[in-house]
């Protein structure tokens, strides 16, 4: 019976499969990829959708969100730092309450510079898990000093176990499924603005 190619790539990885499996490393480092990792950061982040802005204070967010969004009917936000009005998610007892969100702002752990993502987890928005995807206009509040390099070095830096649940979060809601179009906003947020405190 002639052998198939199946048979064939199996034979040769059967031959050629070590006697032994190697010890693999117990901890893996990488070597800083960035001379300035916020800067690619926010390159990074530019790229796939959002936008990051350096801010020098609180002040200054809050008077640059009143003027981007000046019609928000509904804030939520749970920053005690912050000078803006807005509701504290824990005040909204339903999830339906949060339909008609205009503009959440929430608090970042982490960023990383290779991919743009940042970590958020419920202590930053509190029991609504929907938040970060229901509301029109997300902005984030992330310590400039708090970006890595990369996803490994990030890991390195959260405890996934800390709360029931945890995301990595980057850029706005998009999807290129419908004729290979991309299209910002389609299931989530249509924008993401990340202010870089610091």
């Amino acid at each position: 019976m002639a052998s198939t190619s199946r048979q064939q790539i199996l034979e040769k990885m059967r031959q050629n499969k070590p006697a032994e499996a190697p010890e693999l490393p117990e901890n893996i480092q990488f070597p800083p990829f960035f001379d300035e990792p916020e800067l690619k950061f926010c390159d990074t982040l530019a790229g796939i959708g959002g936008q990051a802005i350096f801010a020098p204070s609180y002040a200054f967010i809050a008077e640059d969100l009143q003027q981007l969004f000046p019609t928000a009917q509904l804030v939520v936000h749970a920053i005690a730092d912050l000078p803006m009005s807005g509701v504290h998610p824990d005040t909204m007892v339903d999830d339906h309450d949060l339909a008609p969100v205009d503009l959440a702002i929430l608090p970042g752990a982490l960023g990383v510079a290779e991919n743009g993502a940042i970590w958020l987890d419920e202590r930053h928005f509190g029991r609504h898990r929907v938040l970060p995807f229901i509301t029109q206009h997300l902005v984030i509040v992330l310590d400039r000093k708090k970006i890595t390099h990369n996803l490994h070095a990030a890991y390195g830096l959260i405890d996934p176990t800390a709360t029931g649940f945890g995301m990595w979060l980057a850029g706005p809601s998009k999807t290129a499924d419908i004729e290979q179009s991309l299209v910002i906003g389609a299931h989530g947020a249509r924008s993401l603005r990340v202010y870089l405190l610091g």
